[in-house]
């Protein structure tokens, strides 16, 4: 029995010994001093400032393309002036429709002139019936004038009074002939115009949908023949910001992009405008950010992919410690202790955090950092401030450049050699003391 507890125990002895040997190794990098930007990613596309889409009013065979400034024949990428011919429809039907207009204005017109003179006759004729009734007034009916006659005269006068209003009546329906013959004729005109496509805007055509002898359709929705952008020189990139960033986005803020067709060229932009119809996709809500950009000298072209950088802040001259290290708390016990077994608010701080930074220019949150010191690590609270994703602004007492703070642990082998910047520590009481 005796030998067996020896054995036991010398088992037991081994094993603490073996996980001594195997004790954690921490490795460390150190707190330097310098600049640091804050910035947003997202994706976004080259879009020109303004577009038109140029299409017909008129149904027809397209027949001819106009010409470009350079008087050439309109095609992609051709420059248009204002008003310049960009396509040309076939206008047969619609030079056939004028001209039978104009026959049947000119048809209204003599209607009217004949409705006039309609007008004329029926005056004259009421004023010998209205005589002839005056004289039949005078002479009255009996030997003189037999009574059937002087109704007669009665009844001729009323009858020329009706003949004049409607010859009148007539005369404003020849009237509105010619009005609807005129309009008839400048709609059929506006068409036969439209069989002419004009741009509405000096640019530069984007893309030309419609080939010579397509036949375009004219119906519930006009038909697409050329997109025009205005104005190559001003762009603008529409950017996909998502909801937990659109906060910290603004008019005026100054942005970086890179296209994959310039390679790693920055180019320069700010904000503009902040839409307000977010799109929500796997409910994911993301809005439109419109980044204004001059384009000059003609570089960018239209619908290139961006990756975009909104810088949110900006220090120089600050402590700066790697997100590692801010994330880091002691593996064997998570609850650090100071000297004399007082609990570590900073430490228990820091496990809530789990190691977030703020990433704007708002109130500074709080972390840990741990340092080496002799045979211990040592805890030191932090002021957190802006980050880059991989570097934070930090500030507190005891932070000082070149302090190294614990960023990773691992196991060292027994008789295993310790690396430089990595310190073999055990926790003990009181605090984590290494070996002696």
């Amino acid at each position: 029995m005796l030998a067996g507890m020896a054995l036991i125990g010398g088992a037991g002895a081994w094993w603490m010994l073996r996980q001594r040997d195997r004790a954690p190794m921490f490795h460390t990098a150190a707190v330097k001093r310098g600049d640091l930007v804050a910035v947003i990613s997202a994706t976004g596309t080259v879009e020109p400032e303004q577009v038109v889409d140029v299409g017909a009013q008129v149904n027809g065979m397209l027949v001819a393309f106009g010409k470009d400034v350079n008087g050439n024949s309109v095609d992609y990428g051709s420059e248009v002036n204002a008003g310049g011919v960009v396509a040309r429809i076939d206008d047969t039907l619609y030079v056939a429709a004028v001209e039978i207009d104009k026959a049947q204005l000119e048809q209204a017109r003599a209607n009217l002139v004949n409705a006039k003179a309609n007008v004329l006759q029926m005056k004259a004729k009421l004023w010998e019936a209205e005589a002839d009734w005056r004289r039949a007034q005078t002479l009255g009916p009996g030997q003189a004038l037999a009574p059937t006659t002087y109704d007669q005269y009665k009844a001729n006068y009323e009858a020329a009074k009706a003949n004049l209003a409607v010859a009148s009546a007539s005369v404003d329906m020849a009237s509105a002939g010619v009005s609807l013959a005129a309009a008839t004729l400048k709609k059929d005109e506006e068409n036969l115009a439209y069989c002419t496509v004009k741009s509405p805007v000096a640019g530069v055509i984007v893309d030309r949908r419609v080939n010579i002898g397509q036949t375009v359709v004219s119906s519930t929705s006009t038909p697409s023949l050329f997109l025009i952008a205005k104005d190559l020189k001003r762009i603008q990139v529409w950017a996909s910001v998502n909801e937990a960033d659109i906060g910290n986005i603004h008019p005026g803020q100054p942005v970086t992009f890179t296209v994959d067709a310039f390679g790693d060229q920055v180019f320069r932009g700010v904000v503009g405008k902040i839409r307000l119809n977010a799109t929500m996709s796997q409910n994911v809500v993301t809005y439109t950010v419109e980044v204004n950009y001059d384009n000059s000298d003609g570089k960018l072209l239209p619908y290139l992919t961006t990756n975009l950088l909104f810088e949110i802040g900006r220090r120089q001259n600050v402590l700066l410690a790697s997100n590692a290290s801010l994330r880091w708390t002691p593996r064997f016990n998570r609850t650090a202790f100071e000297s004399g077994g007082a609990p570590n608010t900073a430490a228990v701080a820091s496990r809530r955090g789990e190691g977030e930074v703020a990433a704007s220019g708002g109130p500074e949150s709080h972390g840990t950092v741990w340092v080496p010191q002799g045979d211990t690590v040592r805890p030191i609270n932090v002021h957190v401030g802006l980050t880059d994703g991989v570097w934070t602004e930090v500030s507190g007492d005891g932070l000082t450049e070149g302090l190294r703070v614990v960023t990773d642990e691992g196991k060292r082998e027994s008789g295993g050699s310790q690396s430089e910047g990595a310190s073999p520590f055990i926790p003990q009481r009181g605090g984590f003391r290494g070996p002696r």
